[in-house]
């Protein structure tokens, strides 16, 4: 694997320190070879505070890396092999891809990739109008833990399985946009793909949202907003289940997303199809409105 020059747009969320420590310091008991963070575009939203408001001390931390500063998201895209776009606001992702896809290097959308369907789709249009490959994912869906769950072969097939974490809510990214998507995704990771219709249950300190697969398997997503915020899921198999508890293993799940980001970068092809992220999406987007109105909806 050569040696990448890798870009960042977006130094507004804690995922672009932990990747650039991750890349450039050999140092790190979970160093990844094969690229570096060489450039960043510190942009961010003014309207939304958890984004202006953490700008000035992540540029801080990446600077200590040897990265340098750019002002416009051109810059970054043609001082790169690839990009990382980290950008912590979802509103903003299809307006950055839409500049980005041009320069036909890969790129990671880190999550939210939209927050809408409609949006995802067009990201995923301009992906193939350009040849620009595209990834999206929480880094829940490579966490240790759920991978060694995923290679049980012991318990027959998986009929089921309840998932749980912490799900904040902010309002510039509706709903479950914000942190019921890495709960979400590890549903999707554990179910695969077909959900069919989605009800959703929420109080002032928990959701739990509920979906019945087009196979008939049941498998739910729980939210908390006080005490616990474990991640992790009790997969339902046919012969038992098992426990899966994100804590349990020494390895960051970011360590774990950004080694297949980094398989992505140097060979263009996604481990997670872009149409299971838009069926993400659209799941999210069933699930805010069950959430509204009380009501089961289909995806």
């Amino acid at each position: 694997m050569r040696d990448l020059k890798i870009g960042i747009i977006g130094l507004d969320t804690s995922h672009a320190s932990a990747f650039t420590k991750l890349l450039n310091d050999p140092t790190n008991p979970f160093y990844i070879k094969g690229g570096e963070v060489t450039v960043a575009y510190p942009v961010g939203s003014s309207d939304f505070e958890l984004s202006y408001s953490r700008i000035g001390g992540i540029t801080k931390e990446v600077q200590q890396y040897g990265v340098q500063l750019v002002h416009t998201i051109d810059e970054v895209a043609e001082q790169s092999d690839a990009i990382l776009l980290e950008s912590v606001d979802g509103r903003v992702h299809l307006e950055q891809v839409s500049k980005l896809v041009e320069y036909r290097k890969p790129i990671f959308v880190d999550k939210p990739f939209a927050l809408s369907s409609s949006e995802a789709i067009q990201m995923v249009n301009l992906s193939e109008k350009y040849g620009t490959p595209i990834m999206s994912s929480s880094a829940l869906r490579f966490a240790e833990e759920v991978k060694q769950a995923l290679s049980i072969h012991d318990k027959g097939a998986i009929i089921g399985v309840d998932c749980f974490g912490p799900m904040e809510m902010v309002n510039t990214q509706p709903g479950y946009f914000w942190y019921g998507i890495h709960t979400i995704e590890m549903l999707f990771t554990i179910l695969g793909k077909g959900a069919q219709h989605v009800t959703s249950i929420s109080t002032n300190d928990s959701d739990l949202i509920v979906s019945q697969w087009q196979d008939g398997r049941i498998g739910t997503a729980r939210g908390n907003r006080r005490g616990n915020g474990e991640f992790g899921a009790t997969i339902h198999f046919e012969k038992g289940n098992h426990l899966v508890s994100i804590s349990n293993h020494t390895k960051p799940f970011y360590a774990s997303l950004l080694e297949e980001i980094m398989l992505f970068f140097e060979g263009g092809s996604s481990g997670v199809p872009l149409h299971e992220t838009v069926e993400i999406i659209q799941f999210i987007e069933a699930a805010n409105k069950s959430r509204d109105t009380g009501e089961r909806v289909y995806v």
